[in-house]
């Protein structure tokens, strides 16, 4: 049992809580039974395993796992209420590829949680992927991984460049009416930043632009819930 705050394990995990660490390295850390099983029923296994000693979880599933005195766990936690285990991943685990028929390519998108959501909406309504551009928040991050719920370990990701077109801007304003577009079954819905929006060479860049049409006084729909109703839109039509 891990009973040193100076363990190499849990130095490991608190050095993770920085993305050049996890750059560096190919790992994060993964805090909470909900989201290690959801790693798990995935097929994606921890390079290290750590559970509290007084509350164990997951512990039939966890190959080798290292039980913790509470206090030192709940010291490299993020959370607001101590997790039972957390665990140590490899970034080349996750899926990758642009192999679902839509996808959200996601430019300068910094905020972990909006990151996050679209993933779990690209889970929810999918199969899909998520392209990042550089700028973009760290979907392994820790508020990444809480908002996507599981998400990460199911939804490919790709490069930003690695987006496949045909390509539907998703602007404010001045393109076609989502739900009146001509969109092809297979599509990749572009989202800008969540203050600047598209830069305008970006949406030129693209083969369509839509928007969402508002009502009233509203100028915009945060990216997160842009992006879902894109993905909702395009499953309504293919069914």
């Amino acid at each position: 049992m891990i009973t040193s705050a100076s363990n190499p394990r849990l130095k490991l995990v608190r050095r993770l809580e920085s993305r050049r660490a996890r750059d560096k390295l190919g790992l994060f850390a993964c805090e909470g039974e909900d989201l290690v099983a959801a790693a798990l029923d995935a097929g994606i296994e921890p390079v290290e395993a750590l559970v509290d000693a007084e509350r164990p979880a997951l512990v039939e599933r966890l190959t080798g796992a290292e039980l913790v005195e509470p206090a030192l766990l709940a010291g490299v936690s993020t959370l607001g209420h101590p997790p039972r285990v957390v665990a140590v991943f490899r970034r080349d685990d996750l899926p990758r590829g642009t192999g679902p028929p839509v996808g959200l390519a996601l430019w300068q998108v910094g905020d972990p949680g909006n990151v996050g959501t679209l993933l779990r909406a690209a889970d929810a309504l999918g199969p899909a992927f998520v392209a990042l551009s550089p700028g973009c928040a760290d979907p392994t991050g820790a508020k990444a991984l809480r908002a996507a719920m599981g998400a990460t370990f199911r939804v490919p990701t790709a490069a930003w460049d690695e987006a496949p077109a045909p390509k539907a801007a998703l602007v404010a304003t001045a393109g076609t009416a989502l739900w009146k577009a001509e969109l092809p079954e297979r599509v990749t819905f572009v989202l800008g930043s969540e203050r600047d929006g598209l830069p305008a060479g970006v949406a030129a860049a693209c083969d369509l632009c839509v928007s969402i049409p508002l009502a009233g006084a509203a100028e915009s729909l945060n990216v997160a819930m842009a992006g879902t109703i894109a993905l909702y839109e395009h499953r309504r039509r293919v069914g």
